[in-house]
């Protein structure tokens, strides 16, 4: 998953009293133990003395040394990072999809968090939390200027602890208070539908534990109750952040009836190449790929493998370009360390890496570049690694004008024929499976 690096430059400004001379400086001198390796760590304990002895309030050594250990990781990359405790907890419910929430789907739009739709029988909705909702405060704090990863974390906690929502509605003057418990939330990372004239529509949000396992129960489904054989699959992975490598790679097998998946590389140097076997359960089928500027890493892995194996038409756009895997390191003390330690490519041996995947049919909306005009990818990232090889993408494709972007749709609310809904992607998705199935 995709995280942004937190580091600010801070100025430090130095004021000076005309009376009694309030500014105090102490110089440290060289020595030449500096020529040592162990330099810097000496130098680390001498900052660290410091602060504790001379620090305006009273400071807490282990804040201090975990930020310590925050900023060595992160010069490194965006997806480097040293995780507390608490964080590390916090990153495995999302590796799990499962957590102590109050249910809600949420999308952040025009900088407020909305409700998308409600998890049923989750505390939002049995509290009456609808769609369209905008959550203004949680807790007494406002979430307005929050980060994404902050508003998560303040919304979930221990089930059983309670939690107070501030909320508008449209039509309603006064803001709305919800006081709940939380409880163990599971989310569901595939979700599938059964579309007219034998379209399968699958949409994957993340791949988490148990990704691969959804996925095969939404292909049963559409396979039961006498219903005509799958004439083609729309596979929606639009936003999908990316997530656990393994579930993404048996999620691209069971698509490839033969072939490679990707490759990885360590300092240069090729470590494995994944390939698909065979008897994958949509292998034969006609597919199309939904992609978006949000689709990142272990998605990308899976539209460039689908791509490389001239198994799918890929539509939307260009995705985030984030080519790297991240190692799980679980350290002492409950703390944990997510580190890069591998690019991947595709099948082709194309680079994702600060480029992505480049769609067969583009589609652009009425903004300036097509897309989302706030996106930001891998390449604009401080510190990201740079590409290495020729670019993952699709070249003199078809580019294809919709109108407005389309909003986050539940399941529920998808149209049977998309042709009648207002998501251009989907239309054309859809119209590009119908044109396959005629063809076969």
């Amino acid at each position: 998953m995709t995280r942004l690096k937190r580091w600010s430059l801070t100025a430090i400004l130095v004021a000076t009293a005309y009376a009694g001379g309030a500014f105090s400086a102490h110089v440290s001198h060289a020595t030449g133990e500096q020529a040592s390796p162990y330099a810097p760590l000496s130098q680390m304990a001498r900052v660290l003395v410091l602060l504790e002895n001379q620090y305006v309030d009273p400071v807490e050594r282990q804040r201090i040394l975990d930020g310590a250990i925050k900023g060595m990781v992160a010069e490194l990359d965006p997806h480097s990072a040293y995780m507390t405790p608490k964080e590390f907890a916090l990153f495995n419910q999302d590796t799990e999809g499962a957590f102590g929430g109050i249910g809600v789907e949420v999308d952040f739009k025009d900088e407020r968090v909305v409700v998308v739709a409600p998890i049923p029988g989750s505390p939002a909705a049995r509290a009456g939390i609808r769609s369209g909702d905008r959550i203004i405060q949680v807790d007494g704090t406002l979430l307005r200027d929050m980060s994404v990863e902050k508003i998560i974390r303040v919304m979930r906690g221990p089930p059983k602890t309670q939690v107070v929502l501030t909320i508008s509605r449209k039509g309603v003057d006064d803001l709305i208070t919800f006081e709940l418990l939380r409880e163990h939330i599971k989310v569901r990372s595939v979700e599938g539908k059964r579309l007219t004239k034998n379209v399968v529509y699958l949409r994957l949000k993340q791949f988490q534990q148990g990704t691969h396992q959804e996925l095969l129960k939404e292909i049963g489904k559409a396979r039961q109750g006498g219903q005509a054989e799958i004439g083609a699959v729309i596979l929606d992975m639009r936003s999908n952040p990316g997530g656990l490598i393994d579930e993404a790679e048996a999620v691209a097998d069971e698509f490839l009836p033969s072939g490679a998946i990707f490759s990885t590389r360590h300092r240069g140097r090729i470590l494995d190449e994944v390939r698909a076997h065979r008897g994958g359960a949509l292998s034969t089928v006609p597919l199309v790929v939904l992609v978006n500027e949000y689709s990142a890493s272990s998605a990308e892995l899976v539209a460039g493998a689908l791509q490389d194996n001239g198994r799918a038409t890929t539509i939307g756009a260009k995705t985030f370009g984030k080519g790297s895997v991240q190692t799980i390191y679980q350290l002492p003390g409950g703390a944990g360390l997510r580190l890069t330690t591998m690019r991947y490519y595709t099948p082709n041996g194309r680079a994702i890496q600060a480029a992505g995947i480049i769609p067969e049919i583009a589609i652009k909306y009425q903004t300036k570049d097509g897309g989302d005009p706030t996106a930001i990818r891998e390449q604009n990232l401080q510190g990201h690694l740079a590409a290495e090889g020729s670019p993952a993408g699709a070249k003199d494709g078809k580019v294809l004008i919709g109108g407005k972007r389309p909003d986050y749709t539940p399941i529920s609310k998808l149209p049977a024929d998309p042709r009648r809904g207002d998501d251009f992607a989907l239309q054309t998705a859809y119209q590009t499976a119908l044109e396959m199935i005629a063809k076969r």
